[in-house]
């Protein structure tokens, strides 16, 4: 893992094509992924492996029984990406050190983001019929618009 480089945080995530998917992404931008169990699929699923390719070895994981432990070490620097809530992932702050994407049916749990209202941030959809993006596309978005936050780039929307 790079320093000053997000976390990639998955809910309780249940398909394992996303999953690895993400895998690949992580591993490319040498960031860290954390599962958060129980998973929708085993680790050893060949279809998490065939969307990670052959990149496996390059990934930084680690999987949790819970996510309060890394709530906890990440406090205040936490961002919760969920598809019901008014702020948009470009106004997230650039400190925001542990990015946390729900599940794909379920998103993330309702306690976590009352508790957290101020760390929730959202990816707008502009058709009215298409109710969210494939997990693997929203952690690509946000991923890539922190890191180039962080590498002094002008985010959407801001004017230098």
């Amino acid at each position: 893992m790079l320093a000053g480089h997000p976390e990639i945080c998955l809910y309780q995530p249940e398909i394992p094509q996303n999953t690895g998917s993400i895998g690949r992404l992580v591993a490319g931008t040498q960031c860290r992924l954390h599962l958060i169990r129980p998973l929708g699929f085993d680790t050893s699923d060949r279809n998490l492996r065939r969307a990670g390719l052959d990149y496996w070895p390059f990934l930084d994981l680690e999987i949790h029984d819970s996510i309060e432990p890394l709530l906890e070490r990440f406090r205040g620097r936490v961002a919760f990406i969920e598809k019901h809530v008014t702020q948009m992932y470009d106004v997230m702050p650039a400190t925001a050190e542990l990015l946390v994407f729900g599940r794909e049916t379920t998103g993330i749990p309702e306690e976590l983001l009352r508790r957290h209202p101020e760390a929730c941030f959202g990816i707008p959809m502009f058709h009215p019929g298409v109710r969210s993006l494939n997990l693997a596309n929203a952690v690509s978005i946000v991923l890539y618009h922190q890191l180039g936050q962080r590498r002094g780039h002008t985010p959407v929307g801001t004017v230098r």
